[in-house]
C-alpha cells in the first residue's frame, strides 16, 4: 500500500523505520510546521520532520488541514502518531482506506493528548498501544489491533514512551494486514476515560498529598513540564523520586542516612533522587543537598 504518516514526536520514528522496510511504500510524511523554541525562539523542526528530510521522503508541513486536500487523495492510507491536530471528517475520508492512529493506551481508556502521562499519574500498572480507524471524535474509532505492556514501577513518562514506541511496528503491521484482508475493525467497548494535556500549574507539588501520589506525579510529569515546588523562594524541579520510610512533617526536607527526604501527608515521605535547582542542570539530589547546606526544619513550598 501507498502510505502516508502524519506525526510529530520522536516516538513515531520506530514505526516509520519499520515502514521503510515493510514492503509498503512510505510515500509522504506530514508533520507540524517548524515552531519557535529555546531562549532565542529560533524556528525548530519536529523530530519527524528532521527524520523525513534525512531519509529523503517527501515532507508536508501544513498550517491548516485544508492543505492536505490533493496531497493525500492518492494514498491508500494515512497513519497518524502523535500528530497533534484534530482532522475533520472530510479530510479523513480522502485516502482509499482513510486514516488510522497509533495511540499509546488501551482504548477506550485514556483518550486524548497525554495517555502515557495520565496512566502513570493514576498509578496504572498495565497499559499498551492501540491502532484504530480515525473518525471525527476524540480517539473513538473502531480498533484494528492492540498489545499490552506492564509498567515498571520506576518508569517515568520518558521510559514508558520509549517502550511503547517499540511496539508500534507489531500492531501497525497487524492493522495493515487486517485492511489488506478486508477485516473490519472492532468498535471500542469498555469504560472510557480522558487524558487531557498536562499544564505547568498542575505540575506543582502539594506536600499535603501522600508519597505514592507525589511519586506518581513526578514520574508522570517527566520530561515535561516537570514536577516542581519552591525552595528558598525559587523554582525547584524534581525529576526522579521514590517512597521513603522517613517521618517528617509535610514539606520538611532533611538528609537522613545520606538520603534526601521530604515529608508528605499521612506520615509518608519520599526520597529525592534527581533534581533541577533554579538556574542549574539536572543533578543527583545528594550532590545538590551538599551544596545547599540544608538547615534543620527547612521546607519545600
Amino acid at each position: 500500500m501507498r502510505i502516508g504518516v502524519a506525526a510529530t514526536p520522536e516516538v513515531a520514528i520506530p514505526t516509520m523505520e519499520w515502514l521503510l522496510n515493510s514492503g509498503h511504500e512510505l510515500s509522504l510524511v506530514i508533520s507540524q510546521p517548524d515552531r519557535a523554541a529555546g531562549r532565542g525562539l529560533e524556528l525548530k523542526a519536529s523530530p519527524v520532520s528532521l527524520w523525513a528530510i534525512g531519509k529523503g521522503i517527501p515532507l508536508l508541513r501544513p498550517e491548516t488541514p485544508a492543505e492536505l486536500v490533493g496531497a493525500v487523495n492518492n494514498l491508500d492510507l494515512v497513519l497518524t502518531i502523535g500528530y497533534g491536530v484534530l482532522l475533520p471528517q472530510e479530510i479523513l475520508d480522502l485516502p482509499r482506506y482513510g486514516f488510522m492512529n497509533l495511540h499509546f493506551s488501551l482504548l477506550p481508556a485514556y483518550r486524548g493528548a497525554a495517555p502515557v502521562q495520565r496512566a502513570i499519574e493514576h498509578g496504572e500498572i498495565v497499559t499498551g498501544v492501540t491502532v484504530f480507524k480515525l473518525d471525527a471524535g476524540m480517539d473513538t474509532g473502531p480498533i484494528y489491533s492492540s498489545a499490552t505492556l506492564e509498567i515498571a514501577p520506576q518508569w517515568r513518562t520518558s521510559e514508558l514512551m520509549t517502550a511503547l514506541s517499540t511496539m508500534g511496528p507489531q500492531v501497525v503491521g497487524e492493522a495493515l494486514t487486517s485492511i489488506e484482508e478486508s477485516k473490519a475493525p472492532t468498535p471500542q467497548s469498555g469504560t472510557s476515560s480522558l487524558a487531557p494535556k498536562l499544564s505547568r500549574n498542575e505540575a506543582k507539588i502539594s506536600w499535603n498529598e501522600d508519597a505514592r501520589t507525589i511519586v506518581n506525579r513526578i514520574r508522570a510529569f517527566f520530561p515535561a513540564p516537570v514536577a516542581w515546588c519552591l525552595f528558598r523562594g525559587d523554582s525547584f524541579k524534581i525529576t526522579s523520586a521514590q517512597a521513603s520510610d522517613a517521618k517528617l512533617k509535610p514539606g520538611e526536607i532533611a538528609v537522613i542516612d545520606g538520603d534526601v527526604v521530604v515529608g508528605c501527608s499521612d506520615a509518608t515521605a519520599i526520597c529525592l533522587l534527581k533534581v533541577i535547582p533554579a538556574g542549574k542542570k539536572e543533578m543527583d539530589a545528594k550532590d545538590w543537598a551538599r551544596g545547599a547546606r540544608l538547615s534543620n526544619g527547612e521546607l519545600l513550598g
